[in-house]
């Protein structure tokens, strides 16, 4: 595990706390430039929102969402490594009382979560680029109940990578470039 000094929490009460990350190179911190404009996107979904880190990684997207002021983040990883990262950065911004830590692949836990009803003002994805899962992470969601009526998903990917306008009943609402990365955004339709 390794303290990076460009990965870091950029506002709320923790900001500019730096943060773990692995050592292997499956995990993608999402640069700041990059978190700094998806925040300026979806700040209005944050306060007070249950939010839904799926492949958490670091855990840094959910934890920005824990110190700008959400009620509570379940992070889901199956690579050790990284739910031993995502429990150190947890602790580091001492959010232990929001969070929850599964340790599943994303269907196990989506499955899970279901079963316990859970649902989510904001979802975030951000498989490994190399490992094809998004469309199906997508339509596992849309098969449930997870997603609240208003609530958002944000897909980080490859900007190779081309997303449909639908998948279900998931409407995609907007795309935005940074370089090689691109954020898509799915919500319910209507």
């Amino acid at each position: 595990m390794q303290e990076v000094n460009n990965l870091r929490v950029i506002s709320g009460k923790v900001r500019g706390l730096k943060l773990n990350t692995p050592k292997n190179d499956d995990v993608r911190p999402t640069t700041d430039r990059v978190k700094e404009s998806l925040f300026n996107i979806i700040n209005s979904y944050i306060i007070e929102s249950d939010i839904l880190d799926l492949f958490a990684g670091t855990g840094s997207l959910g934890i920005e969402c824990l110190s700008r002021g959400a009620n509570k983040c379940i992070f889901v990883d199956i690579s050790k490594e990284s739910i031993a990262v995502i429990n150190s950065n947890i602790k580091k911004a001492r959010v232990e009382n929001e969070s929850t830590v599964l340790s599943l692949d994303f269907k196990n836990a989506i499955d899970k979560l279901q079963i316990q009803k859970e649902q989510f003002d904001v979802i975030f994805m951000d498989p490994p680029y190399y490992k094809d899962m998004f469309i199906d992470a997508l339509e596992k969601i849309d098969n449930t109940n997870l997603l609240k009526e208003e609530g958002i998903i944000v897909v980080e990917h490859d900007t190779k990578h081309v997303f449909p306008d639908r998948v279900g009943r998931l409407e995609k609402t907007r795309d935005k470039k940074y370089g090689s990365t691109t954020l898509t955004f799915y919500q319910m339709e209507g």
